[in-house]
């Protein structure tokens, strides 16, 4: 058996991101657009005699990343060695480099990277359409997590397909102050449309189109996201922070899924080095989009 298995799997952000009423299932239908951005956690795994988490925050707050059975990508882990019935253990160690609680699908990073490092671990050679089945089963954003690239993501965001994109993309990521609840922003959104209700979701023909193009401008002024609006209310101070973006010449600001990081679009690394500059806080920039998650060494 290998001894030692690590496994980088990135951050995502939506492009859009259109939510639908909830339904009787107490799941809200999605129609997005995710891309896999070049901020990535790693995770480590080797074999041990009982399962073993460690997590290391390398420029961001871990302190509230549970390392017991809670934590999604030790819950992986697990799901993986029940699916093929191996009575497999592994000493974890995430080093995590997307912010927490930040709609940037750092937990979901993790489980995507536990799952494709144990199945490297234990040689169990999981086909991949059987990998994204137990990856829709930790969470709506694992899947794509594991995929990575540019994708359309419908059901609960776990119906993936690949989507065209032309050229790369800079985004300014800008970490929100405290974190954000993903089910705290969804009750919000309920909360502000019960009197208008909400249309069912679909993804935008133009931001599409822009993607198709590579047009850095065009896409800028294709992004949405539904939930922005619940993030505002619980956190007004966002608005300002979008504002001052698009004031230092970035071509688009959204509030990166249930929040409260937000994202800034830029032509190139320069420009997004200039727009991240006029911001007082740390900022990070990154490429898009990236690949999935996998193996760095082993």
């Amino acid at each position: 058996m290998t001894q030692s298995v690590t496994v980088s799997a990135p951050a995502k952000i939506n492009l859009s991101l259109g939510v639908g009423p909830l339904r009787a299932d107490g799941f809200h239908p999605l129609a997005t657009v995710f891309q896999a951005i070049g901020l990535f956690d790693e995770v480590r795994v080797r074999p041990a005699e009982s399962d073993i988490l460690t997590v290391y925050g390398d420029g961001v707050d871990a302190s509230d990343v549970p390392t017991d059975g809670s934590n999604i990508a030790l819950k992986a882990a697990r799901l993986l060695a029940k699916h093929h019935s191996v009575d497999e253990y592994v000493e974890m160690h995430i080093h995590k480099r997307i912010p927490v609680a930040g709609g940037l699908a750092g937990g979901s990073a993790d489980a995507a990277a536990a799952l494709v490092a144990c199945d490297a671990l234990w040689g169990l050679r999981t086909p991949r359409d059987e990998l994204l089945d137990l990856a829709a089963e930790l969470g709506s954003d694992v899947p794509f997590c594991v995929v990575g690239g540019t994708a359309i993501g419908l059901g609960r965001g776990e119906v993936l397909s690949p989507v065209m994109s032309r050229g790369s993309y800079w985004w300014v990521v800008v970490p929100g102050e405290g974190g954000l609840s993903t089910p705290s922003v969804y009750a919000e959104f309920d909360r502000l449309i019960a009197d208008s209700g909400a249309d069912e979701p679909e993804v935008s023909d133009s931001l599409l189109s822009a993607l198709r193009a590579g047009d850095v401008e065009w896409l800028g002024t294709a992004l949405s996201n539904d939930l922005q609006r619940a993030a505002l209310s619980l956190q007004p101070d966002l608005a300002p922070l979008l504002e001052q973006g698009l004031d230092a010449s970035a071509h688009g600001a959204i509030v990166s899924g249930s929040g409260p990081t937000t994202v800034f679009l830029c032509e190139s690394r320069e420009h997004a080095l200039e727009v991240g500059s006029t911001f007082d806080r740390t900022v990070l920039v990154a490429e898009a989009p990236v690949h999935g998650a996998r193996v760095v060494s082993r």
